[in-house]
């Protein structure tokens, strides 16, 4: 068998390693966060100790509840202290205790690590992934994690006909092999090495608790006993039943045991309470079992990140990340001087914040023509270099970000900086020469062109305003186009519009931001690249894309170009030699770049994590995305309070009264307000948004139209607040 088996610690297919690790050069994150963990009886520790929050409590003693050997995860900076409740939102207590995969993402995002699982290998022939778990892991309620949780999930929710009408593709064809209570395989009927990517970023929905999950699945309960349930918990069907119970949507969360660091203790509709979960499966290397911190208190705002982001400004919340904007971060930054808050500054993993999305399907032949047949990508590259990337680098995020296309990231082994920078030239002059050519004329004097035939070229831009700044984004796009005589009309949708309208082909353009471009996701859902999926959040070419998934019995056949890609996509995700995979990948980049398939603007944004003054071992940068899960690698279970310091006491509202000026009282009405309150009467434009400074810049007479807005609004902050932006003047990218 030498050969038939490729380890982890060999890391040659899949596990991608063999790069030099440029994600570490401007960070001190711990070395054992780049490798497999450690465990207890690597390191020597034999005695373990627990929270006192769990004393008393009628549980069997720490080392019985712990695994058979407990994973030892490094602190940032120190050992912590045990105690405290969080105080967060309920999008950031996703955040707050990430989730627990078998396999698990590195902090450099270019290693698939173990987690739950004790190792992982990957066949010689690439359709064969084996895994082993620890011994000894629990759920939350003490019943050991087995094989048969993983079985149960793929067998019975991933291909459950059901639950998943369609397939996900990829686990198409995927068959379960238990070996025994700890071991199993994934093995495919062909190659697909980089599955493990997979099962590590999408871990989380890939093993459910057997034991509780099949008293609501019909394969392991009467039907009728079954909707009579459902119709008392108030269901349609057991798949919603099933969703609620397993996202925690409902106060029957408290049921549901995890894995994870946490388990709900209440649920209503404004509050999730959460506990430490006593049979959690990590220690420090003190041997005290994580976490550090005992209780989360989750408040629900949904919508309303203008709230969040004025509680974090003046320290009612513990973390706050999820809904929080570049925007914010001078408001965030004054409630820092005040002693409020600390605001890290992240770097967010998407290439480009806002992702320009043309659909090449849409029902309107003049336009298909204009975007795929005669216009030969022209009019496509007009629109990028109508573009005043710098000027919106400057406008919306204070000069932080990086003009760019859409394209690998750059921590990938992939990534080439003439792809980044591909007609991203900003050059309104080309941009009208290259609309000239294609006969789109101002047939009518109004400044804006029409199609060869003289009638209107509009389009209706449809989108959905949220996580990035896209709103403001758009605003700017839509002037720049209007400079070179292309008339685009905003119209801001809410979810439930967004995913019907892009999932029936009639946004005629529509954005996303671009994410899914790091060595763990690209090779599996280069959704950006070529036509394999549709969604609500890609729409570009909803029938190419159901060709390719159906073999050619629903949809569209693309041009042979297109074909072609997804050929070479299929290569992407199936090879098995780096050689292969890298020709299949550098096809595909070389392609976007010279077609456009999207028009990028501004990506790796700053992006703003605040945390209380008592929070501590939290990184000060990092990824924030998708790719990453957000703070998956960094380790939230290392996270602790330090309440000596004599604030942390103090109710936060208190807190905030007392720290602000007394003519500042009034900032607690309001973010704006707040703001506001902190600079002379005649400075409080400078705390205006970013939206209303590039709109006085763009539309108005306003002489100052060519400064940088930060400059505007750092001339005009008093002297005791000028920390507040000092980041933003900072000579290098945090």
């Amino acid at each position: 068998m030498r050969g038939a088996r490729v380890a982890l610690a060999g890391a040659a297919i899949g596990s991608l390693v063999a790069v030099t690790v440029q994600a570490r050069d401007h960070n001190d994150w711990p070395e054992a966060w780049y490798q497999p963990p450690k465990t207890a009886s690597e390191l020597g520790i034999t005695s373990f100790s627990q929270s006192p929050y769990l004393d008393g409590r009628d549980l069997p003693p720490v080392v019985e509840r712990l695994p058979d050997d407990p994973v030892v995860i490094e602190p940032y900076q120190s050992i912590g202290k045990y105690g405290g409740t969080a105080r967060t939102t309920i999008w950031d207590s996703w955040m707050f205790f990430n989730w627990e995969h078998a396999l698990t993402v590195s902090a450099d995002m270019r290693n698939v690590l173990p987690n739950l699982a004790e190792s992982w290998s990957l066949s010689e022939d690439g359709r064969t992934t084996t895994v082993k778990l620890r011994a000894g892991i629990k759920w939350s309620d003490g019943v050991p994690l087995t094989a048969d949780d993983f079985w149960f999930r793929l067998v019975h929710v991933w291909m459950d006909p059901e639950m998943s009408p369609i397939t996900y593709r990829l686990v198409q064809g995927c068959e379960f092999v238990k070996i025994d209570d700890l071991t199993f395989q994934y093995v495919f009927p062909e190659p697909n090495p980089m599955f493990a990517n997979f099962f590590a970023q999408y871990g989380s929905h890939f093993v459910d608790p057997m034991h509780f999950f099949k008293q609501y699945h019909p394969a392991f309960r009467d039907r009728e006993e079954l909707a009579a349930l459902v119709e008392e918990e108030g269901f349609v069907t057991w798949m919603s039943m099933y969703g609620a119970f397993r996202g925690w949507g409902n106060e029957d969360a408290v049921k549901v045991p995890t894995l994870r660091a946490y388990k709900v203790v209440q649920r209503t509709p404004t509050k999730m309470r959460l506990e430490r979960n006593p049979y959690y499966f990590k220690i420090d290397p003190a041997g005290n079992q994580l976490p550090y911190i005992d209780a989360v208190d989750a408040i629900i705002l949904l919508e309303n990140s203008q709230m969040i982001a004025f509680q974090a400004a003046t320290g009612q919340l513990d973390f706050t990340a999820f809904t929080l904007k570049t925007q914010d971060i001078p408001l965030l930054k004054l409630g820092e001087v005040k002693g409020l808050n600390k605001v890290h500054i992240w770097n967010r993993v998407h290439v480009s914040d806002v992702a320009i999305q043309p659909n090449y399907n849409y029902d309107d032949p003049k336009y298909r023509e204009l975007l795929w047949g005669k216009g030969e990508r022209r009019f496509i590259r007009a629109l990028s270099h109508a573009i005043d990337r710098d000027q919106m680098n400057e406008v919306i995020y204070f000069g932080r970000g990086v003009p760019s296309q859409v394209t690998a990231h750059p921590t990938s082994r992939w990534h080439e900086e003439r792809f980044a920078r591909a007609h991203i030239r900003y050059d309104p002059d080309y941009a009208r020469e290259l609309l000239d050519e294609l006969g789109l004329d101002d047939v009518d004097g109004d400044g804006l062109r029409e199609y060869p035939d003289g009638s209107k070229l509009t389009i209706t831009f449809e989108y959905l305003d949220f996580e990035t700044p896209k709103a403001i984004t758009m605003e700017l796009v839509r002037d720049y186009w209007r400079e070179v005589g292309v008339d685009m009309r905003l119209k801001s949708v809410e979810r439930s519009l967004q995913s019907e309208r892009a999932r029936s082909n009639k946004m005629q353009m529509t954005l996303w931001h671009a994410d899914k471009v790091t060595d763990i996701l690209f090779p599996l859902v280069p959704d950006w690249f070529y036509p394999h999926r549709s969604g609500w959040d890609i729409a570009m070419w909803n029938h190419w894309a159901r060709y390719y998934q159906t073999d050619g019995e629903l949809g569209e056949e693309p041009p042979p170009l297109v074909r072609n890609l997804q050929h070479w996509g299929d290569q992407l995700r199936e090879a098995t030699t780096e050689e292969h995979r890298t020709k299949a990948a550098k096809t595909l980049l070389e392609a976007a770049a010279e077609n456009l398939w999207t028009i990028g603007t501004v990506g790796q944004a700053p992006h703003p994590v605040v945390v209380s003054t008592r929070l501590k071992n939290v990184t000060p940068t990092g990824i924030w995305g998708w790719d990453n899960r957000w703070t998956l690698s960094y380790h939230p279970s290392t996270w602790y309070f330090d309440d000596d310091d004599a604030t942390a006491a103090q109710s936060p509202r208190d807190s905030a009264a007392r720290n602000l000026h007394g003519e500042d009282a009034t900032a607690l009405r309001s973010p704006r307000d707040s703001a506001a309150g902190n600079l002379q009467d005649d400075d409080a434009t400078a705390a205006q948004s970013p939206r209303d400074s590039a709109r006085r810049n763009l539309h108005g007479e306003d002489a100052t139209a060519a400064r940088l807005p930060r400059d505007s609004a750092m001339r005009k902050l008093q002297r005791k607040d000028t920390t507040a932006l000092q980041w933003s003047r900072s000579g290098t990218r945090p």
